[in-house]
């Protein structure tokens, strides 16, 4: 075991997160993670309605007696959301860890915590952090510039932003944003994070609900193959490069309005992406990462080599002062 905060507040193994992923993190992802000593969450809006939700949450418990938790993202959707609808369901189920993100979660808070859950809250500055503790969240997740999904308008890294973040509030730090092996992890500890939040390198594995087709594509591609979106909309996004990115980028160049874009960046055009494996037909969030993702394990394979690594990456700067890089083989030259 790996003991930190974020492992006693949770009740896991070690200090290793599943982010919350449209589509992809459903009960066998979920549970997975959970049973290999992480954290695995769920993503309340894969489901259109709070019944599925609350019959997900029952079939992640039917896979695990481990803690796991619920992303509830309070943003603007295309769709009207019934928010209250969907943490009533999570505190009907009996659900102790929840993890928002987007908007400020205050006006939910005295629910949540008078149903005595655990509150993470997901934010890409520090003074969304310092926010989240003044209002009674019990942990922090801060997204740098490198994570899938919404990175925030400021372009922060996270070598800059966690330790930032860990100098500015007093509730633990899960470091997010370019985490996907044992070094990343020691990185995180050292810079005064308590865990990682890993999205990407989770949907590469075997238990993923994605076609083979994606997470084959995870496995080829660099860093550089990842597009911000929506920033003339300052709502920017990471996604994986492809044809439905670039008639995205296109268009947005050209002036199209939130509207004109909709229909190519539905989350429906993501899941058909998701389950078809077509590529190109699609928008799929990934972070840069997956320049480091080469290929697809088990989830337990993923959380046992992480521990490995960490551990003789962590014995090798504390003997003898000297401190040895990790290098493995199918790293390089990808």
């Amino acid at each position: 075991m790996l003991k930190t905060r974020i492992t006693e507040l949770l009740g896991i193994d070690y200090p290793i997160i599943q982010g919350g992923m449209m589509w992809i993190s459903r009960a066998e992802l979920v549970s997975a993670v959970s049973n290999a000593g992480g954290l695995g969450i769920i993503t309340a809006f894969t489901f259109s309605n709070t019944k599925d939700l609350a019959a997900e949450i029952e079939r992640t418990r039917s896979l695990t007696d481990r803690p796991f938790g619920v992303n509830i993202t309070l943003m603007p959707t295309f769709r009207p959301i019934d928010i209250d609808g969907y943490i009533d369901t999570v505190i009907n189920a009996r659900v102790t860890i929840v993890e928002t993100a987007g908007r400020s979660p205050e006006p939910y808070m005295e629910r949540l915590k008078g149903a005595g859950v655990k509150v993470i809250h997901k934010c890409t500055a520090v003074r969304f952090a310092r926010t989240a503790q003044r209002i009674g969240c019990d942990a922090v997740s801060i997204d740098g510039f490198e994570c899938a999904g919404h990175p925030g308008e400021e372009d922060v890294t996270s070598l800059v932003l966690i330790p930032l973040t860990a100098d500015a509030v007093d509730i633990p730090v899960i470091a997010s944003g370019g985490f996907g092996d044992g070094r990343g992890l020691v990185a995180a500890l050292a810079l005064g994070a308590e865990a990682v939040n890993m999205g990407t390198r989770f949907m590469a594995t075997k238990e993923a609900p994605a076609h083979a087709r994606v997470k084959e594509l995870l496995t080829t591609a660099s860093e550089r193959d990842t597009v911000l979106l929506l920033r003339s909309f300052r709502n920017t996004m990471r996604m994986m490069r492809n044809a439905t990115a670039d008639k995205v980028l296109e268009l947005e160049n050209q002036g199209a309005d939130i509207h004109q874009l909709e229909k190519l960046i539905s989350g429906k055009a993501g899941l058909g992406l998701l389950e078809s494996g077509d590529v190109d037909n699609g928008l799929v969030s990934v972070g840069q990462v997956v320049g480091l993702i080469n290929d697809v394990p088990t989830v337990k394979e993923v959380v046992d080599r992480i521990i490995s690594e960490a551990r003789e990456v962590a014995s090798g700067v504390a003997s003898n002062g000297l401190f040895k890089p990790l290098r493995r083989p199918t790293d390089i030259g990808k």
